[in-house]
């Protein structure tokens, strides 16, 4: 790996010295960069001292003279400059493992990576961590980290991450504890293993670290097609027993510490929370709030909407099946306004089968098998569809095919968890 740069902020410094997308940053005050965060640290001075490769291979020196604080406008590959560390476990839930052959190697990747968590939000398990790495996270602070619980039964922890170092994850947990590092925890729930009482057991192991427990989530299982070992799916039953368990547990601690993903009240048929159910959306990249969070900023933005508008607008808002139905609602009420047309269309994952309803993992030909003769000339879709710095699916597949198939025009809604975009598009071109 390396520090590749993929984009330049417009605008900033390396904007104004033409520095080019494609180049790679090579030392800074000619130290070697692990990753982002040795990035940060060695920009933060009012004079620095570049060194680049070119995309033609050539080096290049900058001796710059800035604000301390002040950013240089790259944006690179990766966060990690030299090598992701890979996870060493054998998840009996792993979404890697539930994948086909043949698509693009970075799918392939298990990270397990403390620097990808402190800087992105990705989860560890602290099952590879090294002194070096304690002693960095100790003395940097890094925080918070996101934390892969599951279970703190050791024994079952063994068993479901399918590596004898998971015991041990107390013990990681003290050393975070003593060290003030905050954390942001994750379970994800396999029937017949870590529901239940087993749950119970965690949520209340968890809560003795309350002095840097910013939240626990709690998530359904992923299952593909393409599963090999049988694993339960989480059912009604299980879904409506787990969002009673975490009720009970915030009841008992007096705090909305831990909250159940979107998909469990979907799951459960049940009427998702009001936003004091999610202790400040602290885990909404997990899907904790997410719908929750976009159906209160529309609801904010319907009241100041316009009766009519000039010109006749019609969209194809094309989703994930867990966002159909809050979509609809948005559809019902913007189908007021004179001139608006907009049609919801739940699209299926069949590419990964029926138990995956998450937009990030539609694909390009599920897009295309599903809208074609059912869509306006504009589509609407959630950027999380799309490779970030491309315009790739996870099939490999790009925008323009979908668009030159469909013969539409591919609209990508940034924010997730707005409508201002939606509202912009509607009423102010």
């Amino acid at each position: 790996m390396s520090a590749k740069i993929v984009s330049i902020v417009s605008g900033s410094i390396a904007d104004e010295l033409e520095i080019r997308a494609g180049s790679e940053l090579i030392s800074v005050n000619n130290e070697k960069l692990r990753d982002y965060i040795d990035y940060k640290y060695a920009i933060s001075a009012e004079e620095i001292v570049l060194e680049l490769k070119s995309p033609n291979g050539e080096i290049e020196y900058y001796e710059i003279e800035k604000d301390f604080e002040e950013d240089l406008g790259f944006i690179f590959e990766s966060a990690i400059f030299d090598k992701i560390k890979v996870c060493a476990n054998n998840c009996i839930f792993c979404f890697v493992d539930q994948q086909p052959d043949g698509l693009r190697d970075s799918l392939y990747i298990k990270d397990d990576d403390y620097r990808l968590s402190y800087l992105q939000g990705t989860y560890i398990t602290l099952t590879n961590l090294t002194k070096k790495d304690k002693e960095r996270i100790a003395c940097s602070h890094l925080g918070p980290l996101y934390v892969s619980v599951h279970t703190t039964n050791p024994d079952l922890r063994v068993k479901m991450l399918g590596n004898k170092n998971a015991s041990n994850l107390l013990k990681e947990l003290d050393f975070l504890k003593e060290n003030d590092i905050p954390i942001n925890t994750q379970i994800v729930l396999c029937p017949s293993y870590n529901d239940g009482v087993e749950l119970k057991r965690t949520l209340n192991d968890l809560w003795k670290y309350k002095s840097i427990l910013n939240s626990i989530a709690i998530v359904p299982v992923g299952i593909t097609k393409y599963r090999k070992e049988k694993l339960s799916s989480v059912t009604k039953e299980i879904a409506i027993e787990t969002i009673s368990i975490v009720d009970e547990f915030n009841k008992k601690v007096k705090k909305n510490i831990a909250c159940v993903s979107d998909e469990f009240f979907l799951i459960a048929q049940k009427a998702i929370p009001d936003k004091k159910y999610y202790n400040g959306y602290s885990q909404l990249e997990d899907g904790v709030g997410s719908l929750r969070c976009i159906a209160d900023d529309f609801n904010k933005r319907i009241k100041k909407a316009p009766k009519t508008v000039k010109r006749k607008k019609e969209y194809t808002i094309a989703c994930s099946y867990s966002a159909a139905n809050v979509f609809s609602i948005f559809a019902q009420e913007l189908n007021k306004i004179k001139n608006i047309n907009i049609d919801v269309h739940p699209i299926k994952s069949e590419f990964w089968g029926k138990d995956v309803n998450v937009a990030g993992l539609i694909t390009a030909n599920d897009l295309i098998n599903q809208l074609k003769g059912k869509c306006c000339k504009n589509v609407i879709i959630p950027s999380i569809m799309i490779r970030p710095y491309t315009t790739e699916f996870l099939d490999g597949l790009t925008v323009e095919d979908v668009e030159k198939n469909l013969g539409i025009k591919l609209i990508l809604q940034k924010d997730i968890y707005s409508t201002k975009e939606l509202f912009d598009l509607l009423f102010r071109l």
